[in-house]
């Protein structure tokens, strides 16, 4: 153990300072090359090519039987590879299917290709996708996770991993005791939020095997994407502290303020207090030693939640000391800072505040995140940042829930339009600052696409290529069922995220439920020819991993969708006391929620099992298992306690999940109503609605293995829904 945590520590030490362009690590290309293609790879000749004006650039040529690429740096040559793949040899490499079918002789570059990008930087990761899709990892989930980061372009990742071990020894160092803080740092799916400042101890207390373990992946995790050529962003201090600090320091200077959303009060250390360039300077000094440094940190000041003033000059120094706290540590320090704050609260950052906090910061020294560009671009009110170096952002995903949603002309069109706009100041980057990824991903091959190109592409052609590449071949049902997913599922108007099921939702009798928003921003008829043409292709297309997993998301999304008729239905009859047509309707929509859990149990990627015993895998004692299986299944449910507002704002639909909580909780509903309806009297619906607060807790506290690996076959379960429920879903909707 000592002698691997001394290799990890020279290899981030050897990586400090600033990425330097040109610096090609051919190693690390070579094993990125080998990774990918496996077999294939001698036929891959890898050399270095200059940058050009500061921006990456790549070249691919043939040389007799070798394909030739060129870049400036190894994540460089990954894109030159990914080009290479997609264009000539139609691969995709996707977390929802992979086509790497190979021909036995690599096809040739007629010409040699030159690609350069206009975006200095690609940003990748949202500190919530940390919790709601990657709180589990290990080293070779992460492994898979930075070669698809290379292979697209990626450039500048978010790495917080590890980052409570840092924390934990500035504390220490500081004279605080494992007591006090005992109730400061969460479980690992509720750190997103802990270092944003929003909560402290949810989910924990936090195992030491933990800490240790995390800082060592980190140690990996940052060895690997700085050989790539990455330029990680690490956290810096934003004042949150210990509720245990006002003890040590009863002199600090303390805001006490609470995230409004069932957590206890945290503690903010006002950056006036000397304390707070102290505390800031102690983290980076000891994330450095642990982790080295690219100079780029994250942090962000009152994350869904006010300051104590909106005077602009208040606003205007507290920007000022936060950056100088950064810059004492580390004097090549520049800010990266999410400009959620000015879309979640317009209210409090008008123009004043916004320009107050952004300009007391030296313009080469912070980089702003627009992070819902693709929804609302915020860049347009403010004067572009007010002339501060900023990123392009497409977040589409809140939650990491299961929804197939997108704007897909949007952001093909809104990166470019940015580019060549005049008014756009110092755009200097693109990024993916998804709450959650595994899900929908032309989004983000679309997405990508915009590194090595300054002009949008054409979503017709584009798509025609995405599904011969997925599918492995041209297939015009396929690709018809594509062109009608772009104007119904991934047309992005009316609604700001994806719908989400009602069978999902807690039960109810008007369809209506705060995270349950069943609002769909197309006709739910429209998408059954998209099914259809699915369903003709598969034929065709059934030995294609892409085509699978695109069949059994679709067949979901339409009975998903299907679920809000049904559940009128029954609502309508117990409100006419119907009791035939309420046992009717109520069986009908169990057994609905049965026949998606067996379609959705044929692909990993909608699997409960993974998630809960990925989570107890990193459990070195029976109590450390069960705290990191809580901690999974709460996200994912409540959320929180018992109480909880937050509840199924992270639902997925998963099988396993579908039938042990969501169905289970139904059934209890009905029975509900069912006695109501037999006995004349009026349900008690606030009264079953704390009765399954409670069950839900219960189950979140229960130990229970999920299956982990796949049944049945995905083209077969799909056909066979299809048969089913085809006719019966277009009846409802005429």
């Amino acid at each position: 153990m000592k002698k691997t945590t001394l290799l990890l520590s020279l290899l981030v030490g050897l990586c400090l300072g600033p990425r330097a362009y040109g610096q090609l690590n051919k190693n690390a290309a070579d094993s990125l090359i080998a990774r990918t293609v496996l077999a294939k790879a001698a036929n891959f000749v890898v050399e270095e090519l200059p940058a050009a004006e500061g921006k990456d650039v790549f070249e691919i040529e043939s040389k007799g039987d070798k394909i030739v690429l060129r870049g400036n740096d190894a994540g460089v040559i990954g894109s030159a590879l990914y080009y290479y793949l997609r264009e000539y040899a139609h691969c995709q490499i996707t977390w929802n299917g992979v086509n790497m079918r190979l021909p036995a002789v690599l096809p040739r570059v007629p010409a040699k290709v030159h690609k350069a990008t206009p975006y200095t930087y690609r940003y990748y990761l949202n500190y919530c996708t940390y919790s709601y899709s990657m709180s589990w990892w290990d080293w070779a989930r992460w492994e898979k996770e930075i070669d698809w980061m290379a292979l697209h372009g990626i450039n500048m990742p978010l790495a917080i991993t590890g980052q409570e071990y840092v924390w934990q020894q500035v504390y220490q160092d500081m004279g605080f005791t494992a007591d006090d803080l005992q109730g400061f740092f969460s479980g690992p799916a509720y750190f997103g939020w802990f270092y944003m400042g929003n909560l402290d101890g949810w989910g924990g207390p936090l195992p030491q095997s933990w800490m240790t373990s995390h800082r060592e992946l980190q140690q990996k995790i940052l060895a690997r994407e700085r050989a790539l050529g990455m330029t990680p962003v690490l956290p810096a201090f934003t004042g949150h502290v210990p509720a245990a600090f006002k003890k040590r320091y009863p002199n600090a200077k303390l805001k006490q303020t609470n995230w409004t959303n069932g957590f206890a009060d945290t503690y903010i250390l006002d950056s006036e207090d000397p304390l707070f360039a102290e505390v800031g300077k102690r983290f980076l000094e000891a994330q450095t030693k642990l982790y080295g440094t690219d100079h780029l940190y994250s942090a962000d000041t009152f994350n869904e939640n006010e300051p104590p003033s909106d005077n602009p000059e208040f606003l205007g120094k507290l920007s000022a000391r936060i950056y100088e706290g950064m810059r004492r540590a580390d004097p090549q320090a520049v800010w990266v800072m999410q400009g959620w704050l000015f879309y979640s609260d317009r209210k409090f950052w008008k123009a004043p505040q916004i320009e107050a906090l952004l300009k007391a910061v030296p313009d080469d020294k912070m980089i702003l995140l627009d992070l819902a560009a693709e929804i609302e671009p915020i860049w347009k009110r403010t004067n572009a940042f007010y002339g501060k170096p900023w990123i392009w952002n497409m977040l589409h995903n809140f939650g990491g829930n299961i929804s197939m949603f997108g704007r897909m002309d949007g952001v093909a069109q809104g990166p470019p339009a940015a580019l060549h706009d005049d008014a756009a100041g110092k755009m200097v980057g693109i990024g993916l600052t998804m709450e959650g990824i595994e899900q929908n991903p032309v989004l983000y091959e679309l997405m990508t696409e915009h590194t090595w190109q300054t002009a949008a592409p054409e979503l017709t052609n584009w798509l025609s290529g995405y599904v011969r590449n997925r599918y492995g071949h041209d297939d015009a049902n396929g690709l018809a069922a594509w062109q009608i997913l772009r104007t119904t599922a991934y047309n992005g108007q009316k609604i700001r995220d994806g719908a989400e099921s009602i069978m999902v939702g807690r039960p109810t009798l008007d369809s209506v439920a705060r995270w349950t928003k069943t609002t769909l921003n197309y006709a739910p008829k429209s998408l059954l020819p998209a099914w259809d043409y699915l369903i003709k292709a598969a034929p065709a297309c059934a030995k294609s991993d892409g085509f699978q997993y695109d069949l059994v998301d679709v067949s979901r999304q339409v009975l998903a969708n299907y679920a809000l008729p049904l559940q009128q239905r029954l609502a309508q009859a117990y409100q006419q006391k119907n009791a035939a047509d309420f046992k009717k309707y109520s069986a009908q929509f169990l057994a609905l929620m049965d026949d998606e859990d067996r379609l959705l149990a044929t692909r990993k990627d909608f699997l409960l099992g993974p998630w809960v015993a990925d989570a107890r895998k990193w459990g070195t004692t029976p109590s450390e298992k069960a705290l990191y299986e809580r901690n999974a299944k709460d996200l994912i449910t409540l959320w929180g306690d018992a109480e909880s507002p937050l509840n199924e704002y992270s639902n997925r639909q998963w099988s396993g999940l579908l039938t042990d909580f969501y169905k289970a909780r139904w059934q209890q509903f009905f029975v509900v109503l069912n006695n109501s309806l037999a006995t004349g009297k009026p349900a008690d619906i606030k009264l079953f609605e704390q009765q399954i607060k409670a069950w839900e807790w219960r189950w979140v506290n229960t130990r229970k293995d999920f299956p982990t690996a796949t049944s049945g076959q995905s083209i077969a379960e799909a056909q066979r829904v299809y048969k089913k429920y085809r006719t019966q879903v277009a009846a409802a909707y005429r």
